[in-house]
């Protein structure tokens, strides 16, 4: 195997914040002693989900095995995830916040899975992968992720089944989706109005409604940003923690930014 050094495009604040989880939870857990220390387990775990190397190829950077590399990643993913709040917690944070509005979206998370694991097939984007619901503010932060749901699951359903549309109900916070959200029965849901032959000041909204819900777009590709959730080659049901890990580094990422 042939070795080379390699830059990730991510800030030392970025670094320092992962290996301060892992630091805090060795101390807790009292351990005393890994292969590699909290900072260089943090490089490795932000080199595997920004660049979306393998396990493998990872470990043999860091001196490390495939095995210790997998479970140096499932620990760090789960402590990040773990700081990803609740969607009651992320809609009472909205509301203080002064949002205007919040965007509803969903996004599908490729995978691997072989056309005989028929729940994972998107027949709207015809391969593989998980559903992933994503709520965004005005600006295209990320607000909320969801856990993952199989690939055939259309948005509405799984918007439902995560309890999205009652929660975003009682906060009372007006939401844009598109139209696959409609017949949700939520009334502060706002979704465009279907039908080719329609009125000019119906298709004047329409067009109102996709430039105000454009920044949602945004919020997926900051999360594809991250490569590893381009083509998830772990287990589907890694999906909807990764995601949550992901959108707190990448919200703590625009947050250093903002304060920078």
């Amino acid at each position: 195997m042939l070795f080379y050094r390699a830059a990730v495009d991510l800030s030392r604040s970025t670094l320092n914040y992962v290996a301060g989880l892992i630091r805090r939870r060795r101390k807790a857990s009292g351990s005393t002693w890994r292969l590699l220390n909290p900072g260089r387990q943090a490089l490795l775990v932000l080199v595997h989900l920004r660049k979306n190397e393998t396990f493998a190829q990872a470990g043999a950077g860091f001196g490390v095995s495939a095995t210790t590399a997998w479970r140096y990643v499932r620990e760090t993913v789960m402590l990040l995830a773990a700081r990803s709040p609740t969607l009651g917690q992320a809609l009472r944070k909205a509301t203080k916040d002064g949002l205007t509005h919040l965007i509803l979206d969903g996004t599908l998370i490729h995978t691997d899975r072989v056309k005989a694991d028929r729940p994972y097939f998107s027949g709207k984007h015809r391969v593989h992968g998980m559903n992933v619901q994503v709520i965004a503010g005005p600006d295209g932060r990320i607000v909320w992720t969801s856990g993952a749901m199989p690939g055939k699951t259309c948005n509405l359903t799984a918007a439902r089944a995560w309890g999205i549309l009652r929660e975003l109900d009682n906060a009372g916070i007006l939401t844009l989706a598109d139209k696959g959200y409609q017949g949700a029965g939520a009334t502060v849901v706002v979704t465009p109005y279907k039908g080719r032959n329609k009125p000019e000041s119906q298709k004047q909204a329409n067009r109102s409604h996709a430039k105000l819900r454009g920044p949602g777009e945004r919020a997926n590709a900051q999360l594809k940003s991250w490569h590893i959730l381009r083509k998830l080659r772990s287990g589907p049901s890694n999906a909807g923690h990764l995601v949550k890990a992901i959108a707190v580094l990448q919200n703590h990422r625009v947050a250093q930014t903002v304060r920078g």
